[in-house]
């Protein structure tokens, strides 16, 4: 778990440092960093999509992921519940800015495949990678929205946490087999592009309607394990 502690400590770190530059900056300057931030969004959800998914075996799985997860998504209206929660206890600039970091901290090769490293092979490197980008990424969010940040520290250390008990509890399943991670990532990928549009009010994708989509590549492996 050292790899994660260490992310986590990064993204704390990273916010409080951001908090301070943020009140020296005018309100140009904090529209240049929020355009950053979404352009940043952009750019990693585009490279996520386009490094695994020539490594994909099932090219239509994450198309058949953002269907069923958007539906069951916008049933449970997963969004509006987030985003109104959010916004009730830090503001609606702050939830907009913590479910983007929170997509990008966590929905990605590193923070996926890093505790999975870790607790198979104690291997941090892609952690100590991931934490890196995570302290660059995390000042630059905290100039933008403030303190209010700091929150999606123990969100990270709670999704890598996990990922890092399943490998621990299941280091043989076939559901820790690379092609999974993959799919995971060309799904997460799309949402962070999704959260990147949002972020430049291009277009309000209700990015977290699509979060079950993460689980739909899970439940196919795990039928496909059963034959």
């Amino acid at each position: 778990m050292l790899g994660t502690i260490v992310n986590t400590g990064c993204i704390i770190v990273g916010s409080l440092v951001g908090t301070l530059f943020k009140k020296g900056l005018g309100e140009k300057y904090s529209t240049t960093l929020f355009n950053a931030m979404g352009l940043a969004s952009l750019a990693l959800g585009a490279n996520s999509f386009v490094q695994n998914m020539p490594k994909s075996e099932f090219p239509v799985l994450f198309i058949l992921s953002l269907a069923i997860g958007g539906i069951i998504g916008t049933a449970l209206d997963l969004d509006g519940r987030v985003k109104r929660l959010v916004a009730q206890r830090t503001g609606e600039g702050l939830a907009k800015g913590l479910i983007s970091a929170c997509l990008l901290y966590c929905i990605g090769t590193f923070s996926i495949v890093g505790p999975v490293m870790s607790a198979l092979n104690g291997d941090n490197t892609f952690l100590y990678t991931n934490s890196t980008l995570d302290l660059v990424t995390s000042m630059v969010f905290a100039t933008t929205f403030g303190i209010g940040m700091v929150l999606a520290a123990p969100v990270l250390f709670c999704w890598q946490g996990m990922f890092f008990l399943i490998a621990k509890l299941a280091s043989n399943s076939p559901l820790l087999q690379g092609t999974l991670v993959n799919e995971l990532a060309i799904v997460g990928g799309v949402l962070i592009i999704s959260s990147g549009l949002s972020i430049l009010n291009i277009k309000d994708c209700k990015t977290l309607n699509y979060l079950p989509a993460l689980l739909v590549p899970v439940a196919w492996f795990l039928i496909k394990s059963l034959f």
